[in-house]
């Protein structure tokens, strides 16, 4: 997902969209989806107001597409709240789920004997999510290193 789509999803994903988080950004509801409607060449989501919409939100999209769109995968740093083994056991839950979600979309993709763009993007994001699972992973347990 490129960022102007990032952006649109968390505006209008968010309870209420744009009329209730507008104002608890700063920004009228209007023109929070001018900000981030794709169609719209006069209105612009500045970087200072995509951080706050973040911050409220809790929804990191932006960032993680403006992240991949420059060929990096945006990884949690660790709270620094004392990893246990079971949070570690979590994320390698979390890592084997994402694997196979990775296998099926590469299975699904050559079913046709062909890749087209669209399936490449959805392998592409399984394979990111994947590597994020891991990197967190390996957060996680150097947060337990003594």
């Amino acid at each position: 997902m490129n960022t102007t789509d990032a952006a649109y999803h968390v505006v209008h994903d968010y309870p209420g969209g744009s009329e209730s988080l507008g104002p608890r950004v700063g920004i009228s509801p209007a023109v929070l989806r001018n900000k981030v409607n794709p169609n719209n060449d006069t209105h612009h989501l500045t970087f200072t107001e995509a951080q706050r919409i973040t911050a409220m939100t809790g929804d990191h999209q932006m960032l993680r597409a403006w992240a991949h769109a420059e060929g990096y995968l945006l990884i949690k740093a660790p709270s620094g709240r004392g990893d246990s083994d079971m949070s570690v056991l979590e994320k390698v839950a979390a890592f084997m789920f994402a694997s196979g979600m990775f296998g099926k979309e590469i299975h699904e993709s050559l079913a046709d004997g062909g890749v087209d763009p669209s399936e490449f993007s959805r392998v592409e994001a399984a394979g990111n999510a994947v590597m994020s699972e891991v990197a967190e992973t390996i957060q996680r347990m150097k947060g337990m290193v003594g």
